[in-house]
């Protein structure tokens, strides 16, 4: 085999390599594109979906928040309104209170007038006058008087002031009452001060009471 020969075959050879890699090159350049194309879209798409997570979170927290800021604005409301209610039913509380002093004042000089002469009468009358004029005034403003005479003791209304024994009325109830007591629109203002009766003692324990001693 001459020269040319062996210099033409090494020629063929290198020719055909290069031609093979040309080729591989060629085929890598054609599929790398969709390839790339295809991992770019996957990206893209799992992008879009935790964004649109992160956004429907975002909605339903902000939804959560504006249901909460609606319920406590409807609670103050409320509290405001109830506040506003009881200043106007029970704003003349401390008021009344006072007034009440005065009436049990009046009612107390009637009590201790005595005698029909003409100045005491007129004393008297003048009194009951104004006493009258007290109760027109609380009658307007829902301010009530408690008069609990035979009436069971309640102690959420009443204050006992001494329990006896009673043969007329029933154990438990009330006998007479000391001072009347008053309530504004349901409230109560003061108490009434009440005799209270109690079951009468039986001689049968009594005497035996005795022979014990």
């Amino acid at each position: 085999m001459s020269h040319q020969q062996s210099s033409h075959e090494q020629q063929s050879d290198s020719e055909l390599i290069a031609e093979v890699l040309e080729q591989t090159s060629e085929a890598f350049a054609e599929e790398a594109p969709g390839e790339t194309a295809a991992a770019t879209e996957d990206v893209g798409l799992e992008a879009l979906r935790q964004q649109l997570e992160q956004a429907q979170q975002q909605a339903a927290d902000n939804l959560d928040k504006a249901i909460r800021t609606m319920a406590e604005m409807e609670n103050l409301k409320k509290r405001v309104q109830k506040d506003l209610d009881d200043e106007r039913k029970y704003g003349l509380a401390k008021f009344a209170k006072e007034l009440l002093s005065v009436l049990d004042s009046l009612q107390l000089g009637i009590q201790a007038t005595v005698g029909d002469s003409p100045e005491v009468v007129k004393f008297r009358e003048g009194s009951e006058l104004t006493i009258k004029q007290f109760e027109s005034v609380f009658a307007k403003f829902n301010i009530e008087a408690i008069d609990p005479t035979g009436q069971p003791f309640n102690p959420e209304l009443h204050q006992a002031m001494v329990m006896q024994p009673s043969s007329t009325v029933a154990p438990g109830n009330v006998i007479t009452v000391f001072q009347k007591g008053y309530v504004l629109n349901g409230r109560l203002l003061r108490p009434a001060m009440v005799v209270v009766a109690k079951a009468e003692d039986k001689p049968a324990d009594n005497a035996k009471i005795d022979e014990q001693a």
